[in-house]
């Protein structure tokens, strides 16, 4: 189990490419590929967190914000986003709980468009960062993946949320 935990540590990072920085990468799959966006302006942020006392962050992201590496991906992720009437996608911390010296617990409230869904979430402490990932689905959020060709080519139910946030001792 620890080396499991290793594991998706190191790949969690690496994936990231950005130790002791802040980041948030949405991975998807197609029928035929895979895709990642991440929000380049919160990654380049120089915002600190801090989960001591009772005021846990919420984190605010720009939909615009997110480059999926491709300029047509981009934008049919803003598109069935619907970036143009709800231009965020918000994190907020509604419970944290230290489980051992670099490992924690979070209840966090994921919402896109008008949609809030609660999940829970391991995140472990590495170089300063809180880093964790969640899967979640479209269709938690009442959208329905798009599909393009006729439906020859789909996007599958599932993403993967990966975490980076700086924290302060």
């Amino acid at each position: 189990m620890k080396t499991k935990i290793s594991i998706l540590l190191f790949l969690l990072i690496s994936s990231f490419g950005f130790a002791q920085k802040n980041g948030l990468e949405i991975n998807g799959w197609t029928n035929v590929n895979t895709f990642k966006c991440s929000n380049t302006k919160f990654q380049n942020s120089l915002s600190i967190y801090s989960f001591k006392g009772s005021q846990l962050p919420k984190v605010i992201f720009k939909l615009d914000d997110f480059d999926c590496r491709n300029k047509m991906m981009t934008s049919d992720f803003r598109k069935i986003l619907q970036s143009n009437q709800y231009p965020n996608l918000t994190i907020r911390f509604i419970e944290f709980t230290k489980t051992s010296a670099d490992r924690f617990i979070a209840v966090l409230e994921v919402k896109m468009m008008t949609v809030s869904k609660n999940y829970q979430v391991e995140f472990s402490m590495y170089n300063n960062n809180l880093v964790g990932n969640k899967r979640v689905r479209f269709s938690d959020f009442n959208i329905v993946p798009p599909k393009k060709m006729g439906g020859m080519v789909y996007v599958k139910d599932e993403l993967d949320l990966f975490f980076s946030l700086s924290v302060k001792d």
